[in-house]
């Protein structure tokens, strides 16, 4: 990468390519970029200093960046191969590396941590990242998500060595990193539009098992059904929220909205620690992430101090609105397994209220292959409102649509409704918890349900 002076993004506006953008605008390189839509996040990047493009059209790619010789190319799988601009780069001999590949000579240069996981590997990460961050450890990252702590999804140290990473386990792409530490959270079968089978999708994480480096450590939750292969010199840990492990949580205690909870690890432990975002499911992120913190060197009183302060995550578990009548969160849960957790901690907030959930599915083949699951999860609220699939890169398939999951859900409040006809169905809903579920563009209509809800 030394021979690159500026760095060419197609799909710029993701979470994880607009942390790379980030990377490499702060280390003085010239940086540029297309995505489909215009958002937040494409508007930070551009106030930033970073030219965005919103049409896919070759000429509107930047004179300075069409030098092959000194421009990167750099690719989400999400990029379809007839991509104008795509094509135009490798019709002129452009280098092209996906971003998982420049992620991993990162972590050839530099002490990678990387958290793998079907689910929690976001909140892991950047709770991991918040506790090296605050600490005399310091780190580097590389985040999934918009750290509210910091309000971005990069964070860089001149003092550290270390680079925490989200390892997307989508297309394999995390068999491109070189990890001196791993954290996996979960490996429930997902993406099967590539993997096929759950077999696949398990040996896929075993094979990112064996890719960490002699001298590091694998960190793995209790009772996940792999077998790590791991290199001569590497040290496996296990962990788990109340099931024991290496590395535990024991003494649970929810009381007025707090959870607090003492933290056990191989030779010592920290009691009574505060959790910044008392939802019950970061109880056991919080052990994976304390337990790279504590590998690492960081104090048991930074420990504490870093758990209190964390203040969470954009679209996970976002309260946007409490009052006395209502509360409305907003969640980027799109797994059935993550839905569960989600709905289960929301429980365990809100006992005694009645949980109405509006749930966007998130591609076709995710549908197709999770339909049971996701109407077992989503049976869990009191009431479901189910909003069309949002396909994101995929094309529809035939017999595939939201009516696959709605007529096996086991309510009697259920209702299938399209975005635009969502808000007038809730203006004349009585409503107490409300809680937004998705990953596609669902998060668009959480401030037009905020303000509704305020006029009420």
């Amino acid at each position: 990468m030394n021979k690159f002076t500026q760095y060419y993004f197609l799909g710029i506006g993701g979470i994880g390519m607009s942390a790379l953008a980030r990377y490499f605008q702060t280390k003085g390189f010239r940086v540029a970029g297309y995505d489909r839509t215009e958002t937040k996040l494409t508007s930070d990047l551009q106030a930033e200093g970073i030219a965005v493009c919103f049409n896919e059209a070759v000429n509107q790619i930047p004179v300075r960046f069409t030098k092959p010789e000194n421009t990167l190319i750099v690719i989400t799988p999400a990029i379809p191969q007839n991509h104008p601009q795509l094509k135009y780069f490798q019709e002129n001999n452009f280098t092209i590396q996906k971003r998982a590949q420049v992620l991993g000579n990162i972590t050839r240069q530099s002490k990678g941590i990387c958290i793998a996981g079907t689910h929690g590997k976001t909140t892991t990460s950047t709770i991991t990242a918040h506790l090296l961050y605050q600490s005399q450890v310091s780190c580097n990252a590389f985040l999934g998500g918009i750290a509210n702590n910091y309000n971005t999804n990069l964070l860089l140290s001149a003092e550290s060595n270390l680079v925490v990473i989200e390892a997307d386990e989508y297309d394999r792409s995390f068999h491109q990193l070189s990890p001196y530490m791993a954290v996996i959270t979960s490996a429930d079968p997902d993406h099967l539009d590539i993997y096929e089978t759950a077999a696949a999708f398990r040996e896929s994480f075993e094979h990112f098992t064996s890719l960490i480096r002699a001298g590091g450590a694998l960190i793995m939750r209790k009772g996940i059904d792999i077998v790590p292969k791991l290199q001569k010199g590497v040290k496996l840990y296990t962990y788990s929220m109340d099931e024991g492990g290496d590395f535990c949580a024991e003494n649970i205690k929810t009381k007025n909205g707090e959870i607090r909870f003492d933290f056990v690890t191989p030779t010592d432990r920290i009691n009574d620690v505060r959790l910044g975002v008392p939802i019950r499911i970061n109880v056991e992120n919080s052990v994976a992430a304390m337990a790279i913190a504590w590998l690492n060197g960081v104090t048991s009183e930074e420990i504490r101090t870093g758990i209190s302060s964390f203040s969470g995550i954009y679209r996970r578990f976002n309260v946007v609105c409490k009052t006395e009548k209502i509360v409305f969160m907003d969640d980027y849960a799109h797994h059935p397994s993550e839905l569960i957790a989600s709905i289960s901690s929301i429980r365990n907030l809100y006992p005694d209220r009645k949980i109405t959930g509006i749930f966007q599915p998130h591609l076709y083949t995710r549908t197709r292959d999770f339909a049971p699951a996701f109407a077992d999860a989503l049976s869990q609220l009191d009431e479901l409102i189910l909003l069309d699939i949002y396909p994101a890169r995929e094309l529809p398939i035939e017999g595939v649509d939201s009516e696959l999951i709605l007529r096996d859900v086991k309510l009697k409040n259920k209702t299938l409704c399209s975005k635009e006809n969502l808000l007038p169905l809730l203006k004349d809903k009585e409503l107490d918890v409300l809680v937004t579920f998705g990953a596609g563009d669902i998060d668009k209509l959480v401030p037009l349900i905020k303000e509704q809800l305020k006029s009420k």
